[in-house]
């Protein structure tokens, strides 16, 4: 067989049927002077054929349909690399932490509780946080995730005050997302909108027993007796709903963000 990249070639395609198939799309593209690269296991029909197994749905495919749901997700830049491979624990803690979060992501659908993964700064929350989405994105399930404070800014920067359409439009993800994690849990100024929309999330994925992740720096018992506690942040009823909703694991350690500036 030839070496040279396989071709799409326009077959005059009209414009209705363009919008609906990407590969009349690409065809077009093709007649442009574009040349689209095919798939050589499925040149582009989206199943493979196995010797003395038939056909199945083509590695290609399998890897669009993940980047998809990895987009979906909304993970944010700055933690793409972060997955359970290059998790690196400090301590017993953090040890029982990735613990929990891969047995999660192995093991759902058949889990009831989700995780609150509660510690200081720079102890790896987020990082196992991520790694969970990740791991279940790449076994097919829909995922989000969300900083909570910015959940809070994109329904204020979309609330309209007569229809709010667009504050549901934007809940409509984050309450049906077969697993959500809500990151920094507590972190935002505890006013009574603040706690409603809180409530509302909680209280709909937790009667929908929808899967949800947590992150938090507040502890329930901090060792200096000044500082807030979760309770404090977000209320008793909804700290009650959070018991039962997801295992809450303590995590401890130094903030490993300082190690920079001693590399430095």
């Amino acid at each position: 067989m030839s070496q040279k990249k396989a071709i799409i070639h326009p077959f005059s395609p009209d414009k209705s049927s363009s919008r609906s198939n990407p590969d009349l799309r690409a065809s077009k593209a093709s007649d442009a002077g574009e040349e689209t690269e095919v798939c050589q296991l499925c040149f582009g029909t989206g199943m493979e054929f196995v010797d003395g197994k038939g056909v199945r749905p083509c590695q290609c495919r399998k890897k669009r349909n993940h980047s998809n749901l990895i987009e979906k997700a909304r993970i944010p830049f700055r933690y793409e690399n972060c997955h359970f491979h290059n998790y690196k624990s400090q301590n017993p803690t953090q040890e029982l932490a990735f613990t929990y979060s891969s047995r999660l992501a192995m093991e759902f659908p058949a889990v009831e509780r989700g995780l609150v993964l509660m510690g200081g700064v720079g102890v790896g929350k987020t990082h196992l946080a991520v790694s969970i989405l990740k791991g279940l994105t790449e076994r097919g399930f829909t995922c989000l995730f969300y900083e909570f404070g910015s959940l809070l800014k994109e329904i204020q920067d979309s609330y309209n005050a007569v229809s709010q359409s667009s504050e549901l439009k934007v809940l409509a993800p984050v309450l049906e997302a077969e697993i959500l994690v809500l990151d920094e849990i507590g972190a935002s100024k505890p006013t009574d909108w603040v706690r409603d929309t809180m409530a509302h999330i909680i209280n709909t994925r937790y009667n929908d027993k929808k899967l949800t992740v947590f992150t938090t720096n507040f502890l329930d018992k901090p060792e200096n007796t000044k500082e807030e506690t979760l309770e404090d942040r977000i209320g008793v009823r909804l700290r009650s709903r959070l018991f039962e909703m997801s295992k809450t694991i303590v995590m401890g350690g130094q903030d490993y963000r300082r190690r920079f500036d001693k590399n430095a």
